[in-house]
């Protein structure tokens, strides 16, 4: 499992260099390499996955460290997904490199033991934390989306045709992406508290605690519910969708350290 590690560490690496490389000079062969060997990464990433959850019977997030990596591995494995529709490929120059730190720190921090999990609640806990993760991906991917309309906007509200202006996509494509992104994590974060809630309910007796893992998810749900309701009901688009989705992305980034702080 270490040299399967290992390999997938490479590829991020790698690809996140490709990622900028192609960010510079904007040669399509330089985007097919890196995404090939981001995709090489997850799927041997998703073998590590595997063989530790067969090992302990338990989705590997019991501790920081696992968590992180598993961060990782759903940034990626939601930007690929997304990658097949819309095609932004700059978007990787600042995607592959969040999945490629997020999975470095883990590798680096000290490894903890875990509890070895019966099957029962280590398929429920893959369904909760599982939907969890994505969802929290999708919201990874949409600040970088975010981001990246941000800066296309100031380049074309100043005129010039400088350095980002022609790399980066057009708005529309950016803030469709944004909406994309919000449309998969909402549900997804959704089902995840909620199938959260059923599980503490049939092992505590209770739906609702104030334990820091708990909080952190109803904070980021109700900061990307207000999100959703806003581009549907009232419309909000471009640069207001883009400022919320980034704010509530660094609201997830403080209530996720929160939550494994002390």
């Amino acid at each position: 499992m270490k040299l399967l590690f290992g390999l997938t560490l490479a590829c991020y690496v790698v690809s996140t260099l490709g990622y900028q490389a192609y960010l510079l000079f904007q040669k399509r062969p330089i985007y097919r390499v890196s995404s090939i060997l981001l995709w090489v990464g997850f799927l041997c990433h998703t073998g590590v996955i595997l063989a530790r959850l067969v090992e302990t019977g338990n989705l590997p997030v019991q501790n920081f460290q696992e968590t992180l990596s598993m961060f990782g591995w759903a940034v990626a494995g939601v930007f690929l997904a997304l990658q097949i529709k819309f095609h932004l490929m700059v978007l990787g120059a600042l995607v592959a490199p969040l999945a490629t730190l997020a999975v470095v720190i883990a590798s680096v921090l000290p490894r903890q033991p875990v509890e070895v999990g019966s099957l029962l609640k280590g398929v429920w806990m893959t369904f909760h934390i599982g939907a969890l993760l994505v969802g929290n991906a999708a919201f990874a991917i949409a600040c970088s989306a975010g981001i990246l309309y941000l800066i296309q906007e100031r380049a074309i509200k100043a005129k010039k045709r400088g350095f980002f202006f022609r790399r980066l996509p057009s708005l529309k494509l950016l803030d469709s992406m944004g909406y994309s992104c919000l449309i998969v994590g909402f549900p997804m974060l959704t089902f995840g508290i909620i199938t959260g809630a059923v599980y503490a309910q049939m092992v505590g007796g209770r739906f609702w605690s104030w334990d820091p893992k708990v909080i952190s998810a109803a904070v980021t749900w109700l900061v990307f519910a207000a999100l959703l309701h806003e581009r549907l009901a009232v419309g909000w688009q471009g640069r207001r969708a883009a400022v919320m989705s980034i704010a509530g992305f660094m609201v997830f980034v403080l209530t996720f350290f929160l939550r494994f702080s002390g």
